[in-house]
């Protein structure tokens, strides 16, 4: 295993880096430690770190002060927290030299796959000179429990895959301010090609041969691709790594879930569908399938609001896809409706600022698609809608949307639709109608 890690170590001296598209991901380090990103497989977090790699090339770092490795590698799924201390032996045995003289900046990629890998890191922080990046794909990695078994050397950061301002970017597209006619237009169209593809960045943006990137995946492969990414999470994040004795019953379990994005759910309502298909699955097992697609960055079930944590939790959840463009290729297109594909690409982008997301349902029973209570910050309501153009369509989410902001006491309120753009004044206040692509540039600001 010694002579392995150093074959390893050595050729990624030796090999080019893939530094994609440069993302906008708000991540900061801090001295004495360890970064971790966090996120669905295939997301970018690997790039993230390959792009920090480069910035420190580019501020004249040897590249034999960079210790790089992926524990998704074949070669080390023997590798246990045991022989983690061989990589410190095998760096500094190809390397002496820099052994308590120089900083070492070490990228762990895809940590978790080695079982209490928290010790290894910690000891690495304490008694060696250096800076250390991971990435995983377990929402586990952003728990109180990792930062005391690391006695608080870690800070944790998520990675989503591209926002649609990030998708500008892979575009060329560098939107500040008011845009002009001819602006607008484009921004419009590369919001088409985004609904359609989603934001994996391998499905998103392709490397153009005359360098930079290019169009999307036809869409035959951005198909399979995504059908790959479900395939792989499913059962390398959730199945493998859980040890589920019925398998089966996750998959058609996450099928369902993904024909049903931004719908209602219940753990009955659940565990009923399974026993229809023969699964006889405990509703125990289908939390704990709920909870681990979660951990996975796969799918995420919100809550209603409620000042009382026991009603919000007895209510319904609904429930949301990673990626809008996922959800569809996977599922069987005449379950997914394009309303709940807006409502989950809406969700996503608010998910990538803050976790503190819920449906509201007001007193008379109306339902309002998010409240968003960011900590320091004020109460938002958003609701969802593809168009407004049917009159009673339109009463039925201003009356929801009014009646919530009476109740919140909120001045002011959001509905996102596809295209239409206009101000609503209503007794309780103002509520501004916005086309998709500007409300995700609005809550993402440029800079």
């Amino acid at each position: 295993m010694l002579e392995l890690i150093k074959t390893m170590i050595l050729d990624f001296q030796e090999s080019d880096l893939e530094i994609g598209v440069p993302r906008r991901q708000r991540v900061q380090s801090v001295a004495r430690k360890a970064t971790i990103l966090v996120g669905v497989r295939r997301s970018g977090k690997s790039t993230l770190l390959a792009q920090r790699i480069h910035e420190l090339i580019e501020t004249g770092v040897s590249r034999q002060n960079i210790l790089y490795l992926n524990f998704f590698d074949d070669r080390l799924h023997g590798m246990n927290a045991e022989s983690l201390r061989l990589i410190a032996e095998a760096y500094f045995a190809l390397f002496p030299e820099k052994k308590g003289a120089e900083q070492v900046h070490c990228f762990f990629d895809e940590i978790q796959m080695v079982e209490g890998w928290e010790p290894f890191v910690d000891r690495m922080m304490r008694t060696e000179k250096c800076e250390v990046y991971l990435t995983g794909s377990s929402a586990r990695m952003l728990s109180k429990e990792i930062a005391t078994q690391m006695r608080g050397r870690a800070l944790s950061w998520e990675v989503f895959p591209f926002s649609f301002r990030e998708f500008l970017d892979s575009r060329g597209l560098d939107v500040v301010g008011e845009l002009s006619t001819k602006g607008r237009l484009r921004v419009q169209k590369a919001f088409a090609e985004f609904w359609e593809t989603g934001g994996f960045p391998e499905v998103a943006a392709q490397p153009s041969p005359k360098g930079g990137f290019g169009d999307a995946l036809p869409e035959n492969l951005r198909v399979k691709t995504h059908q790959e990414y479900f395939h792989a999470t499913l059962f390398r994040d959730l199945i493998e790594r859980h040890d589920i004795p019925h398998p089966r019953a996750v998959s058609d379990l996450a099928h369902r879930l993904l024909s049903n994005a931004a719908s209602l759910y219940t753990i009955n309502s659940l565990t009923g569908y399974l026993k229809s298909l023969g699964h006889s699955v405990p509703k125990s097992a289908v939390s704990d399938y709920l909870l681990w697609f979660e951990d996975a960055y796969f799918l995420f079930s919100v809550r209603m609001f409620d000042a009382s944590i026991a009603r919000s939790l007895v209510n319904p959840k609904k429930i949301y896809s990673i990626d809008h463009a996922l959800a569809r290729s996977v599922s069987p297109g005449i379950l997914l409706n394009t309303g709940h594909l807006l409502e989950n690409l809406v969700f996503v982008a608010l998910r990538r600022q803050d976790s503190s997301i819920h449906y509201y349902k007001t007193k008379s029973g109306k339902e309002v698609d998010f409240i968003v209570s960011p900590r320091g910050g004020s109460r938002r309501l958003v609701q969802v809608c593809e168009s407004l153009a049917d009159p009673e369509t339109r009463r039925r989410e201003v009356v929801a949307l009014e009646e919530a902001m009476r109740e919140q006491k909120l001045s002011s309120g959001v509905i996102v639709t596809r295209s239409e753009d206009e101000t609503i004044n209503v007794d309780a206040g103002e509520i501004r109608v916005l086309p998709a692509w500007r409300y995700l540039l609005e809550i993402d600001p440029a800079g």
